[in-house]
């Protein structure tokens, strides 16, 4: 048996670095729409000013690498050698035993080279990474590191733990459905803007204050059209990949499937946290998948798939970590979180994941996509650090609230919301809007409601109150333009200034 050579190595670098040679080599990567995150991402990891490395998070095929390579024709165009840049990415059999540092000796040598940007992709495949990644961030001032991983929760931990003062992470979740409009280049086909973020509602009722509108306000130019896209988006729209690629495109459900499903349940999460069954992980997610948008409790999770508490809650986390999952926590009465969570919400991180599992949906089956709509919302906000403020209400005479954001430091209910790929609430207001007007008779702090519907968008007065109703698709689109074009940080708005004007 013989070592894997020196020379086959350094051909495998020379192949991943194609921008060392002579002539350089075009970065395709570079042609194709940019992410709205990427110039928040361009300025932390080219920084050369701040001695840290950038830890790029998340889930499996939402543009990580693709992010990556666009970065690299960015640094090329501003003017740092390109045989000074080093992409590796960690998960490739050749490169097994290997440490950070050896690396870095086999790039090109040019004394008068003085900065270098070296990426290290997948790095969760290295055993004490994050160890690895710190030592050589302290080691080497003139070289910027950057480093990617799918693993999200784990890495953080780590990231945290071991690379104090020494690590950003920045988060990259799926498209937002107005990316996903972007992409296909019927962003301005679709949608109209109608209102800016100076502009405030004129009330005839002088008893009602002045309202102010989300950052902008968007009209549908054709709500049947948008739609029908965000049916396709919730199908196959939170993967770039997917939505780029025309061959992808045709058959999605396989490459969602077999490329980031089962590479998570079947690799990912195993080899990261020692997971010996893996069948009864399998078996959980398809059950939480199934019923995404349902209310659940460990007691009925363990009665229908006979998985016991502990495990159970032990890959919930998981998959959380893997970003696979949303998981959502409760209200009482009062509108406080619980102290001993018993009952909670699962959604999917990207509702696409349903349709590769089970069936895509269709037009007409409305049960599905209202559900499938909730983890599409929900999906929008995890771009926002408001995201962990959102709650849920769900009470047995009363009924259910499908979000309540809560703020301050008393964690008080600002503004809450109630989700539906239906019409009835605009037709049968009394009905429909009990549990919603029930919270804003107990909790004068909630400023403003909404209501979601399948076509209808208006204002209503009920009880005294002024109440906005929008299309589920149009809803989902405000949230994730407003969020996402509105970056003051990597990972997103700060939730107390922009996050309660966003719905």
């Amino acid at each position: 048996m013989q070592p894997i050579s020196a020379s086959d190595i350094q051909t495998r670098l020379e192949r991943d670095n194609p921008w060392w040679s002579e002539p350089k080599p075009e970065i395709s990567e570079a042609n194709f729409p940019r992410r709205v995150y990427f110039q928040s991402l361009r300025d932390l990891a080219l920084d050369f000013s701040v001695r840290r490395a950038t830890v790029l998070l998340g889930a499996r095929r939402v543009g990580k690498t693709f992010m990556i390579k666009q970065l690299v024709a960015e640094a090329i165009s501003s003017n740092i050698n390109p045989r000074a840049i080093l992409y590796v990415s960690i998960d490739t059999p050749i490169y097994s035993g290997f440490s950070l540092e050896q690396f870095l000796d086999l790039m090109p040598k040019d004394p008068n080279i003085d900065r270098r940007l070296v990426i290290f992709d997948e790095i969760q495949y290295l055993r004490n990474w994050e160890v690895h990644l710190k030592d050589i961030v302290d080691t080497y001032n003139n070289i910027k590191f950057i480093a990617t991983g799918s693993a999200a929760a784990a890495l953080k931990l780590k990231s945290h733990e071991s690379g104090a003062g020494r690590f950003s992470d920045f988060m990259l979740p799926p498209l937002t459905f107005y990316e996903f409009l972007t992409f296909i280049n019927e962003d301005e086909t679709l949608i109209e803007v109608a209102k800016t973020e100076s502009e405030t509602e004129t009330e005839n009722d002088q008893a009602q204050p002045k309202r102010r509108y989300p950052k902008r306000h968007y009209m549908a130019k054709n709500i049947d059209a948008l739609n029908h896209r965000f049916v396709d988006y919730l199908n196959f729209g939170g993967y770039p990949e997917v939505v780029l690629n025309e061959a992808i495109s045709k058959n999605p459900e396989q490459f969602i499937r077999n490329d980031i499903i089962d590479k998570v349940l079947l690799k990912d999460l195993p080899s990261l946290y020692g997971i010996q069954e893996i069948p009864e992980l399998n078996r959980l997610f398809s059950f939480l998948a199934y019923n995404a948008g349902n209310e659940a409790s460990l007691e009925n999770i363990t009665q229908e798939s006979g998985i016991t508490k502990p495990t159970i809650r032990r890959y919930i986390e998981y998959l959380e970590s893997a970003f696979l999952i949303i998981k959502v926590s409760n209200v009482d009465d009062n509108c406080k979180t619980m102290k001993r969570e018993r009952n909670f919400k699962i959604y999917l991180n990207n509702p696409s994941m349903r349709a590769a599992l089970f069936t895509p949906v269709v037009f007409e089956d409305s049960d599905r996509i209202g559900h499938l709509t909730e983890s599409a919302i929900f999906s929008q906000w995890q771009h926002s650090p408001s995201f962990r403020n959102l709650r849920y209400a769900r009470w047995r005479n009363e009924g259910e609230v499908d979000i309540i954001y809560l703020s301050g430091p008393r964690q008080m209910p600002t503004w809450i919301g109630e989700i539906s790929w239906s019409d009835r609430v605009a037709k049968n207001q009394f009905d429909e809007t009990k549990a919603v007007r029930t919270l804003l008779k107990n909790h004068p702090t909630i400023e403003s409601a909404f209501f979601t519907t399948k076509t209808i968008q208006k204002y209503v007065t009920i009880d005294g109150r002024r109440l906005s109703i929008i299309p589920s698709a149009l809803y989902c689109y405000t949230v994730g333009r407003n969020i996402t074009t509105q970056l003051t940080t990597p990972l997103g708005i700060e939730p107390e200034d922009k996050g309660k004007h966003a719905a």
